[in-house]
C-alpha cells in the first residue's frame, strides 16, 4: 500500500508537469486534431469543440486589432493553419454525424448545429440556403481574395526592398549613426519581417482553401444526407430535405462564421503594412483627423436628406453628429496650436541655462577651423567633400598604422581670413595653410616652378613650390607631368602629416584600453597574462608611443605584446622594452624602410662616433643619461647633415644604422635637426632584408 501511495502522487505530479509546458500542449492539441479525421465524435464533445472553434477566431480577430505592427502577431500564419486545421476537422466529425443520425431529427448533430440553423432559416429552406450562399461569397469573394493579393504583393515588394534595407543598415552603422547592438535588431527584424511576409502570401492560401472545402462540404451534406434520408431511412423528400437542410446549412454556418472572423483578421494583418499603432488609432486616428472632410461628410449628408423623397430622420441625425464632431476636432486642433505656440514664446522669453564650468574644460583632440570662404567645402556641389575624405583618411591610418585617430571636429571661425585653415591638436596650432576653394593647386614633382598661369604660393604641408591654377587647366597640367590636387585633397593630405607627427601624443590610455579590448579573443589570454600582474596598461601605453613617435605601425599588436612579455622578464625601464619590441618587429621595420629598389639604404655610425656615444653615456644599470660635450654635439650634427645631403644627391634617403645600446640616444639626436629621418639598430635589420651602405657617419 504505501508503495501504491507513493507512487501516485509521482504520476500525478508528472502529469501536471507536462501540463504546463506549452509544447507538449501544442503536440497534444495537434495529435487530437488528426484523430478527429479519423474516429466519429458524439454531439456533446462536438458542441464543446464548436464553441472553442468560435471562441479561437474570435480570440485571433481581437488580438489583431490589438497590435502595434504586424511583426507582434508574426506567428499569425501558424495560428492561422491550426485554426483552419480545426475547422476542417469539426466539418469532418459534424458531417459524419449528420450522415448516420440525420434521420433522427435536426438535434442528431448536437444543439449548436441545430440552433446555427434554426436562427438563420427560421423555418424557410430557401432563405437560409440564400443566407450561407452569401456568407461564402463575401468570405471567398471579397475579404479572402483580396487579402491574398494584398499578402502577394507585400511578400514581393518586401523581398526586393531587402537589399536596399541592408544597405541603409550598413550605411547607418559605419557612419556611426548606430552601433553594432541596434544594426543587429534591425537586422533581425528585417529578416521577421520577410520571413513574415513571404509566410502570409502561404497562409492566405490556406484561408482561400478553407472556404472552398466548406462550400463542397456542405453541398455534400445536403445531397449525400437526402439521398440517405430517402433511400436508407425511408424518410419523405419534404421530411428529409427539412431536417438533412437545417444541419447541413446549421452546420456551414457554424464553420463559416469562424472562418469569416479569422478571413477579417488576415486581412487586417496584411493591410495595417507600415501603419504603427493599434486598428482604432490606425484607422479613427487618420480617418477623423482632419475637420475639412468630416464637414464635407455632413454637407452632403445634409443635401441628400433635403432630397424629395428622401427619408429625412437618418441623414439628418448623421449630418448632426458629423457637424458635431466636425466642431470638436477643430477646437481641439486650435487649441494644441495655440499651446504650441505658447510653448514656443516661452521657450524664447526663458531665461538660458547656463552652461555648466566642466564643458569649458573639454579639449578637441583634433580641430579643423576654417574661415568662411572654405565653409563650402564640407560639403562640395562638385562631389568632393572634405568629411568624406577625412572618414576615408581614420580608415588608411588605421589600416596603415594600427592607430585609430580620435574624431576631427570642424569649426568656422570668422577670425580667420576667408581662404585660411588651421589644424589643431588639443587646442595647440599644429598647421596652417592659404588655400583657393575654386581652383586646383599644382606641383612639379622635380621641384620646379610650375609654368602655367596661376597664382604662385607654397604647399602647405611640405613647403614645395606650387601654384593655383584654373579648373580649366587640369588636362594641360596633368599633360606636362605636374601633380594636380583639389582643396580638399590639400587639407585631408596637411591633417595626415599633422596626426602622423602626433600619433604618440593623441594616444590616450582610453585608446590604449579599447585596442587592448578589440583584440581577437585568442589573444586575450595573452593580455590577461601580462596585464596587470606583470605590466600596466600606462606602460603598454608608453611603449605604444614610443613606436608610433617613430612612425612605427602598432597594427600587429600581440607581437609587441609578446615582446613586452618577454622584456618585461629582466627589465622594468620602458626605453629597454621598446628596444625589444623593435627588434621584435624586425621584419615589418624593415620592409616599411625599403626603397623601390627592394634594398634597404643604409648610412651607419662610424666606429669613432660609435665608441664616442658609449663612452658618454654615464648612471647606474639602465638609467644612463648622454653626457656628449657641447662641441662633439655639433660636430655630430654637421657629420650626419653633410653625409645625408651627399647621399640625397644621388637621388636615395638613408637609414641611419647604429648599434642597438646607443640607438635611442642618437635617435633623441637626430629627430631634433632631421625629425623625418629613420634611425635603425642592428638588430631591428631582418636576416632576409637586403641592404646596401651607402657611406658613413
Amino acid at each position: 500500500m504505501s508503495d501504491v501511495q507513493v507512487a501516485g502522487p509521482t504520476v500525478l505530479g508528472r502529469i501536471n508537469t507536462a501540463l504546463r509546458r506549452g509544447d507538449i500542449l501544442m503536440a497534444v492539441g495537434v495529435i487530437v486534431i488528426l484523430t478527429v479525421l479519423i474516429f466519429p465524435m458524439p454531439s456533446w464533445l462536438l458542441d464543446i469543440s464548436l464553441a472553442l472553434s468560435v471562441t479561437l477566431s474570435v480570440l485571433i480577430l481581437m488580438t489583431s486589432l490589438f497590435i502595434e505592427k504586424p511583426l507582434d502577431f508574426n506567428s499569425f500564419p501558424t495560428v492561422l493553419l491550426i485554426a483552419t486545421m480545426l475547422r476542417l476537422a469539426l466539418n469532418l466529425a459534424s458531417t459524419r454525424l449528420i450522415l448516420e443520425a440525420g434521420h433522427e431529427g435536426t438535434h442528431a448533430a448536437g444543439d449548436v448545429i441545430a440552433a446555427f440553423g434554426a436562427l438563420v432559416m427560421g423555418g424557410n429552406f430557401l432563405i437560409g440556403v440564400i443566407v450561407f450562399a452569401i456568407l461564402v461569397i463575401v468570405n471567398f469573394v471579397v475579404i479572402t481574395k483580396g487579402s491574398g493579393r494584398i499578402a502577394e504583393v507585400a511578400a514581393r515588394f518586401t523581398l526586393d526592398a531587402m537589399p536596399g534595407k541592408q544597405m541603409a543598415i550598413d550605411a547607418d552603422l559605419s557612419s556611426g549613426l548606430i552601433d553594432e547592438a541596434e544594426a543587429r535588431r534591425r537586422r533581425t527584424e528585417l529578416e521577421q519581417e520577410s520571413t513574415f511576409f513571404g509566410a502570409m502570401d502561404g497562409a492566405a492560401k490556406f484561408v482561400r482553401g478553407d472556404a472552398v472545402a466548406g462550400l463542397l462540404i456542405t453541398a455534400i451534406n445536403l445531397i449525400g444526407g437526402v439521398i440517405i434520408g430517402t433511400m436508407q431511412n425511408g424518410m419523405s423528400a419534404g421530411d428529409a430535405m427539412h431536417t438533412y437542410s437545417t444541419l447541413t446549412v446549421g452546420d456551414g454556418l457554424v464553420t463559416q462564421f469562424p472562418a469569416l472572423i479569422v478571413s477579417t483578421a488576415a486581412g487586417l494583418m496584411v493591410t495595417k503594412g507600415g501603419t504603427r499603432g493599434t486598428a482604432d488609432k490606425a484607422v479613427f486616428g487618420q480617418l477623423g483627423g482632419s475637420p475639412r472632410a468630416m464637414g464635407m461628410a455632413a454637407a452632403l449628408a445634409l443635401t441628400l436628406a433635403l432630397l424629395p423623397g428622401m427619408p429625412a430622420l437618418p441623414f439628418l441625425v448623421l449630418a448632426g453628429g458629423a457637424g458635431y464632431f466636425a466642431y470638436r476636432i477643430n477646437r481641439r486642433q486650435e487649441a494644441e496650436a495655440r499651446a504650441a505656440d505658447k510653448a514656443q514664446a516661452d521657450a524664447s522669453r526663458a531665461v538660458p541655462v547656463e552652461e555648466p564650468i566642466s564643458t569649458a574644460l573639454a579639449i578637441d583632440s583634433l580641430r579643423l577651423e576654417l574661415g568662411y570662404g572654405l565653409i563650402p567645402l564640407i560639403n562640395d556641389g562638385t562631389g568632393v567633400r572634405l568629411t568624406e575624405q577625412i572618414k576615408a583618411l581614420r580608415r588608411q591610418i588605421a589600416a596603415e598604422m594600427g592607430f585609430v585617430m580620435p574624431a576631427v571636429r570642424i569649426l568656422d571661425n570668422v577670425q580667420l581670413t576667408s581662404n585660411t585653415y588651421v589644424l589643431r591638436v588639443k587646442e595647440m596650432e599644429a598647421g596652417r595653410g592659404d588655400i583657393r576653394p575654386h581652383m586646383l593647386l599644382v606641383m612639379d614633382p622635380r621641384g620646379e616652378p610650375v609654368g602655367l598661369p596661376g597664382e604662385p604660393t607654397v604647399e602647405p604641408t611640405f613647403g614645395l613650390t606650387a601654384a593655383w591654377i584654373d579648373p580649366s587647366l587640369r588636362e594641360e597640367a596633368s599633360f606636362r607631368g605636374l601633380t594636380v590636387v583639389d582643396p580638399a585633397t590639400v587639407i585631408s593630405t596637411h591633417l595626415t602629416e599633422v596626426i602622423k607627427d602626433n600619433m604618440a601624443e593623441l594616444l590616450s590610455y582610453t585608446e590604449t584600453q579599447k585596442l587592448l579590448d578589440e583584440l581577437a579573443k585568442p589573444q586575450q589570454k595573452l593580455i590577461a597574462d601580462l596585464i596587470p600582474g606583470r605590466f600596466t596598461i600606462a606602460g603598454v601605453q608608453r611603449v605604444l608611443q614610443q613606436l608610433l613617435a617613430e612612425r612605427i605601425s602598432i597594427r600587429d599588436l600581440p607581437t609587441i605584446l609578446e615582446g613586452i612579455g618577454e622584456a618585461v622578464g629582466y627589465s622594468q625601464n620602458i626605453m629597454v622594452i621598446t628596444e625589444h619590441v623593435r627588434s621584435r618587429l624586425a621584419r615589418q621595420i624593415s620592409f616599411a624602410n625599403m626603397n623601390a629598389g627592394g634594398y634597404i639604404p643604409l648610412l651607419p655610425l662610424s666606429p669613432d662616433w660609435e665608441q664616442a656615444f658609449a663612452e658618454a653615456l654615464i648612471g647606474p644599470g639602465e638609467e644612463k643619461q648622454l653626457t656628449l660635450a657641447p662641441s662633439r654635439l655639433q660636430q655630430f650634427i654637421q657629420s650626419v647633415k653633410a653625409a645625408f645631403d651627399r647621399i640625397a644627391a644621388d637621388g636615395e634617403l638613408p637609414v641611419l644604422l647604429t648599434s642597438p645600446a646607443i640607438r635611442p640616444y642618437v635617435r633623441s639626436i637626430v629627430e631634433r635637426f632631421r625629425p623625418q629621418t629613420v634611425v635603425m639598430s642592428q638588430n631591428e635589420i631582418h636576416p632576409r632584408a637586403r641592404i646596401r651602405t651607402l657611406g658613413q657617419v
